[in-house]
Order: C-alpha cells, then sequence, then structure tokens
C-alpha cells in the first residue's frame, strides 16, 4: 500500500512540475510579446513624432489662384455688326515689364516699328499681341488723319465703331495738367502710340499714331508705346490730303492708306522707350 501512494505522490508531483513549467514558458512568451509589441509601439511613436515634427500632419496648403492681371470685358455683337470675334486674349500668365516689337507694314512705305510698353500698358499690349496672332489687323484701312495729328488704325469696318468683341479699361493715360502753359511739354509727343476707343475706356483694336506733339488738357488716350522707327511714313500719311469720311467730317485720307501687316513680337526686357506725358496746353478736337 506505501509503495502505490508513494507512486501516486510521485505522479502527482510530476504531473505539477510539468504545469508549472508551462505556466513558466507561457509567462515567458507573453513577456517577449509584450516586449516586442512595446518596441514596436516605441519605433512607431518615434516615427510618427518625427514626421509631426516635419510638418507630416500639416494641412495640404490650398493652391492659390492665379489672380487675374487684366479682365476683358464682352462686347455684344448683335447689336454693333462691325465687331469681330476672334477670342479673348489669356488673364493670367501675361509680361507685365520690359517692351515688345511691334511691326506696321503699309503699302505706303518701309514699314513703321514700335516698341510697345508693358510696363506702362500690359494689357493693351496683350490685346494686341493677341489680335496680331490672329491677322487680325492684315489688310485692314487707317480710315483717318485727326484734328490732332495722328494717324488712326485698326479697325476693320472703317467706321470708327470697329473691333474685337471684347474691350478692356484704359491704362497708361497722361494726367491732366495742373495749370496751362505754353512751354508745357506734349501729353502725346510725336511718335506716340496710343489706344482710341468709343465711349472713352472701352479699347478695343483702334489706335493712334502721333506725327507731331499734341498738347491736351484733358487727355484721354491712353499711351501703348513709342514709334522706333519709320516715322518719316507716318509723317508722309499725315500730310496727304483729306476727303469727307461719309459723316461730314474731312478726315479720311484720299489715298487710301492699307495696314498689309501688323505682327507683335516676343516681349524683351528693355525698358520701354520715355514718352514725354507732361502737362498739355491745348484741348484736343474730337476724334471721328
Amino acid at each position: 500500500m506505501a509503495s502505490s501512494r508513494d507512486r501516486q505522490r510521485k505522479l502527482a508531483r510530476a504531473k505539477l512540475d510539468r504545469q508549472m513549467a508551462r505556466r513558466a514558458a507561457a509567462t515567458r512568451r507573453r513577456r517577449r510579446i509584450q516586449a516586442g509589441v512595446g518596441a514596436t509601439l516605441a519605433l512607431v511613436l518615434i516615427v510618427l513624432g518625427s514626421v509631426w515634427a516635419l510638418g507630416g500632419f500639416d494641412a495640404e496648403p490650398e493652391q492659390e489662384t492665379a489672380q487675374d492681371q487684366c479682365a476683358w470685358t464682352p462686347q455684344d455683337a448683335s447689336a454693333n455688326n462691325n465687331l469681330k470675334d476672334v477670342g479673348t486674349p489669356a488673364t493670367t500668365g501675361l509680361p507685365a515689364s520690359g517692351t515688345r516689337p511691334m511691326t506696321i507694314t503699309t503699302n505706303q512705305g518701309a514699314p513703321i516699328t514700335v516698341d510697345l510698353d508693358l510696363t506702362g500698358a500690359p494689357c493693351a499690349g496683350a490685346s494686341l499681341a493677341h489680335l496680331a496672332g490672329r491677322s487680325f489687323y492684315d489688310n485692314t484701312k487707317c480710315h483717318e488723319i485727326t484734328a490732332e495729328g495722328a494717324l488712326r488704325c485698326g479697325d476693320p469696318s472703317g467706321t470708327g465703331l470697329g473691333g474685337p468683341t471684347y474691350s478692356f479699361f484704359s491704362e497708361n493715360t497722361p494726367s491732366a495738367p495742373a495749370s496751362p502753359a505754353a512751354d508745357a511739354p506734349a501729353a502725346y509727343p510725336r511718335g506716340t502710340v496710343a489706344m482710341i476707343s468709343s465711349p472713352p475706356g472701352a479699347n478695343g483694336s483702334q489706335f493712334l499714331i502721333f506725327f507731331k506733339d499734341h498738347k491736351a488738357t484733358q487727355p484721354a488716350y491712353p499711351i501703348v508705346g513709342k514709334v522706333t522707327g519709320g516715322l518719316d511714313v507716318v509723317e508722309k500719311i499725315g500730310a496727304l490730303p483729306t476727303v469727307d469720311n461719309g459723316s461730314g467730317a474731312k478726315v479720311k485720307p484720299q489715298t487710301d492708306v492699307v495696314i498689309q501687316s501688323l505682327t507683335v513680337g516676343e516681349p524683351t526686357t528693355a525698358p520701354a522707350p520715355a514718352a514725354t506725358t507732361g502737362a498739355p496746353a491745348a484741348s484736343p478736337s474730337a476724334a471721328g
């Protein structure tokens, strides 16, 4: 009997030892798992902290919309059949400094070259380049020699009412003089190129090339550039006899002045030619 009890005690003891061993092994595994999880969590926290420190959790910056440099106001061609739809220029990404060469080839002699002032009149420069790129001016007439001493061009209809199906605001208009003076500089010196519109401020395609100095008490034409070559051709055209334009004004050149082509080149960074815009002394007469 003693031998049987001893054997049972030994078996019970062995069973208990095995249970304790299994429990110890399970505890060791649990501790290893917890240690691994802890290390992984620590690593994750370190990585997340680094990302946070570098701004990785900052909100994505909103994409800024490019601000429009020029506004092109639509014009209704159904209300004015002298308007021509050639689209509109871009509103952003336009050159706003330096100059841009413009070449006007007429049937009256050597080409007339102009430096467009992109610093003073970037929207006018963009519009002229847009229209030139669509052959808007080609084979059109300069329909008027104004009383102010300028050649008026840029209206395919030849009526003074033509242009594209958009308009834009005036830029670079000379200031009115503080007081009239006989020796005041001209608002529009000989060789000045300026936009002209009806009504004033709603510029389209029409422009003036002054072949003599013009003084004005209330300057209305925004300056866009200056003639750099062929001014003698402009002066020759300015000396042409004029006839009635059909509206009672004797301003139409007796000999047709035809723009065979008008082109605008790429912008440059050179400064625009200085144009005197000082105080004028005499009031301009109305341009057709």
